[in-house]
């Protein structure tokens, strides 16, 4: 009897209706994006680049390969040679496919010398699938890109100093804080040579 009742008095309509009109005076939650945005938290995780070393002008990568073994969507490729002066490893290639990347910061976090980023910037599709196929030289112009907005500013990631780690246990070239700063930019770079 009870069933029956609701469904000749529409009970159930009518308390969706009175959702509905409790809603209809309250402001939209959507913002019409490109024109209005959305202000980013910190952290977030959108295009790679590589860090450009203040002192040389070059990227700061070693040529480990940390970044690509702990990549869990295989999206890295490296390639180096091993320079026969020094010992030290010399970085000839260095790829990320964008397309396969799944932005988990694994290897911002890994890298023990803080050379690649990913930067807060994710307005970046195309109709083509080689502007998001980055090479060495592409990531160096993202960064380049990137660092505009902070003009005058120094800039350290989230993830190069991650919270609950001891810096002692940390590897060497992760231990002092090293900003980046923009004052240093290809001019400086160019009258060196």
């Amino acid at each position: 009897m009870n069933k029956l009742l609701k469904k000749l008095l529409f009970i159930d309509l009518l308390k969706g209706m009175l959702i509905t009109f409790k809603t209809i005076f309250t402001s939209p939650v959507t913002i019409r994006y490109p024109k209005q945005k959305r202000a980013l938290e910190p952290g977030f995780r959108g295009r790679h680049a590589f860090v450009r070393d203040s002192e040389t002008g070059k990227e700061r990568c070693v040529a480990c390969t940390k970044c690509a073994q702990v990549c869990p969507s295989q999206c890295i490729y490296i390639d180096y040679t091993i320079n026969n002066d020094t010992g030290a490893r010399v970085l000839t290639k260095y790829e990320i496919d964008a397309l396969r990347c799944i932005f988990c910061g694994y290897c911002e976090e890994v890298c023990p010398v803080n050379a690649i980023v990913l930067t807060e910037f994710f307005e970046y599709a195309s109709y083509d699938k080689k502007s998001n196929y980055f090479n060495k030289e592409s990531l160096l112009k993202n960064w380049d890109e990137f660092m505009k907005q902070y003009e005058g500013e120094d800039y350290i990631n989230k993830f190069w100093y991650l919270p609950g780690i001891n810096r002692h246990r940390l590897p060497a070239g992760k231990r002092q804080p090293r900003t980046v700063l923009k004052s240093i930019n290809l001019k400086n770079t160019e009258e060196q040579q």
